[in-house]
């Protein structure tokens, strides 16, 4: 009886350029030659509605960092899928870890990439949630290891384009428009836009009323809203996702108004963004 071997069905990946996960020792050997950046996302596994997967933030952070890589020399290294997400915690399928497992894990990949030559580091957060958690470790770093490292939303904000943005009308946060439009171009088989439903906001009185400053971006009452806002429900705050909405969409607009163009737009002038960003950092680390 003859036997004739298939390949795995489910395999459709295709070797990306300076993507850590797909290289070779030889091909790691060879990039340090050229260059010692690598770039890090920090994403997260939590709910985001019925139209978006659970992986959003992850997958959306690596896209990214893929399509930097493909413009400059930096080494993608994602290491850890899941962030800090305790407010999406009553929705199935959401992983919330502490901030000192992040720290540790990020910390600790640091320090091996070190060893083989590595010294820049950007780190990009996918996620709201880790932002703090962002902040802390790009300090510790740079106080405690051999490395350089930068936070990637500082670092590109002064070569962004400015471009003009249409009045806001509502809250629009979590896999609301946004997002999901930024999902549409970076992970267009994994949104299942027919799904999305107008949420149903229920926010405590005194968030309620701080509203309509919020969505005019009042640089006050927008910090303090965020302080308050999405936060896991052992707190009391009354603002664990589930709390103020049962899609699990924070934002007033239904997510079926996300747009493959502007997901395009954003995406594009991110990676432009970053890729000055590098083009300075090398030129300033010659000097």
């Amino acid at each position: 009886m003859t036997v004739t071997s298939k390949k795995n069905p489910l395999w459709k990946e295709v070797k990306v350029k300076n993507y850590l996960p797909h290289m070779t020792v030889p091909e790691v050997e060879t990039f340090l030659t050229n260059s010692d950046l690598v770039i890090i996302p920090i994403g997260a596994l939590e709910q985001h509605s019925s139209h978006l997967p659970i992986g959003t933030d992850f997958i959306n952070g690596v896209e990214l960092c893929k399509l930097i890589a493909q413009e400059r020399d930096i080494l993608v290294a994602p290491v850890l899928m899941a962030g800090q997400s305790p407010y999406h915690m009553a929705f199935p399928g959401t992983i919330t870890l502490s901030a000192e497992t992040i720290l540790k894990v990020h910390i600790e990949t640091v320090e091996s990439l070190v060893h083989h030559g590595f010294k820049r580091f950007i780190f990009m957060n996918s996620h709201g949630g880790n932002r703090a958690i962002t902040t802390f470790l790009v300090d510790q770093i740079n106080q405690k290891t051999a490395a350089v490292a930068v936070d990637y939303s500082v670092a590109i904000t002064p070569f962004l384009k400015s471009e003009e943005i249409e009045k806001a009308i509502a809250l629009d946060r979590h896999a609301g428009t946004g997002e999901t439009s930024d999902c549409m171009y970076l992970m267009p088989s994994l949104v299942e836009i027919e799904k999305s439903t107008t949420p149903k906001l229920k926010l405590p009185e005194h968030l309620q009323k701080m509203l309509p400053e919020v969505i005019n971006e009042e640089t006050t009452a927008k910090m303090l809203f965020l302080a308050e806002g999405l936060k896991a429900k052992e707190t009391g705050k009354k603002t664990s996702t589930k709390e103020m909405t049962e899609t699990g969409v924070w934002g007033e607009i239904n997510p079926n108004e996300a747009t493959l163009e502007r997901g395009e737009k954003n995406t594009k002038r991110m990676v432009e963004a970053c890729s000055k960003f590098i083009d300075k950092w090398n030129e300033l680390a010659r000097n």
